[in-house]
């Protein structure tokens, strides 16, 4: 049974069929599920992955449609303690809050970042949030990375929880994000449809990999640079790293990107180190208990909206108070 003790997180439990020419198991459960080799190999090793409901040594190479199960086991339980860090708080009442997070703060947390993270602030306002989910990410519907600021939708109670995870399994939420990217598109719309999983190489990378989970993205040039493109990119799916992922793809990385080949461009726009031009500006959902239509906007913060400014080099006003709205960010189409 794959039923956790009562008062305790449940395993996560995952099945696929294996691909044509699989790959030894270990690399294939960790590419398949997010996970590093060491990771899938330990699973493999306790018994926790069955190949057609028996143990297999982790180099066993499975046949085509052989069915793979993998049994995920919960993280161990630590304390998310609440901490007295200002939040710029965008949309609230008693079941959802819209946070518009800075560039720098983690989402949750997780090894490396225990503390000084968005839950850890979300809590040290002293207000219920869903308990839906794994320990230490109460309440998060989506996410965001790192260096990436924007609006984040969080679920105060587990109904909104559940409805607002629904919807975004459904596409039922639009998320809208600014981005400068090196280079220029070779059309005014693209999509990008590449799936998407772990480097293979760098397990600290996402990358795309035929057997990756499937990834969409719409990206629709707004206005043209000398040193590359602003665009405004509508995800349809939600893998991490996903518009860095696609736009490194086609040859045209996220300036100030260092992962994914754009750190090269920090210095020409002034951003400051480990600052990427990304930003959650816009987000319309329906509401989880009234069904309202809720429209959200963030204008650039002021790095990005300084980065811009010297991207354009003199080509935009600088009395314009939002100028992801003068330049027709906001318009309501397929991009």
């Amino acid at each position: 049974m794959d039923r956790p003790p009562a008062d305790g997180p449940a395993a996560r439990v995952e099945r696929f069929a294996a691909p044509a020419d699989a790959p030894r198991l270990d690399v294939l459960i960790a590419t398949r599920l997010d996970l590093s080799r060491n990771q899938a190999a330990t699973l493999i090793a306790r018994g926790n992955a069955t190949v057609a409901g028996r143990a297999e040594r982790a180099s066993y190479r499975a046949a085509e449609g052989e069915a793979i199960s993998v049994t995920i086991p919960p993280a161990p339980g630590r304390e998310v303690l609440g901490e007295q860090i200002p939040l710029t708080v965008r949309f609230e009442d008693e079941d959802v809050v819209v946070i518009d997070k800075p560039a720098g703060m983690v989402v949750h947390p997780a090894p490396g970042n225990w503390t000084g993270t968005l839950v850890n602030a979300l809590k040290g306002r002293g207000e219920a949030l869903a308990n839906a989910g794994d320990p230490g990410r109460e309440g998060i519907v989506h996410r965001l990375d790192k260096e990436t600021s924007g609006l984040l939708l969080v679920a105060k109670t587990d109904r909104a929880h559940r409805v607002l995870g629904a919807a975004m399994a459904a596409r039922q939420i639009s998320r809208r994000y600014a981005v400068l990217c090196w280079g220029h598109l070779v059309q005014e719309r693209v999509f990008v449809e590449r799936p998407i999983a772990r480097d293979p190489r760098d397990r600290k990378r996402m990358a795309v990999v035929e057997t990756g989970k499937p990834a969409k993205t719409a990206l629709v040039r707004l206005a043209r640079f000398d040193v590359g493109d602003l665009l405004r990119a509508h995800l349809f799916t939600g893998r991490t790293h996903q518009i860095r992922v696609h736009l490194a793809s086609i040859g045209h990385p996220v300036v100030g990107d260092d992962t994914y080949g754009g750190g090269g461009g920090r210095r020409l726009v002034g951003l400051p180190p480990k600052r990427h031009f990304l930003h959650a500006a816009w987000l319309l959902f329906k509401h989880p208990v009234t069904g309202a239509e809720i429209d959200l906007r963030s204008p650039l913060p002021a790095d990005l909206r300084e980065a811009l400014f010297r991207a354009a080099d003199g080509a935009l006003p600088d009395d314009q108070p939002d100028l992801l709205d003068y330049l027709g960010f906001y318009r309501m189409d397929e991009g």
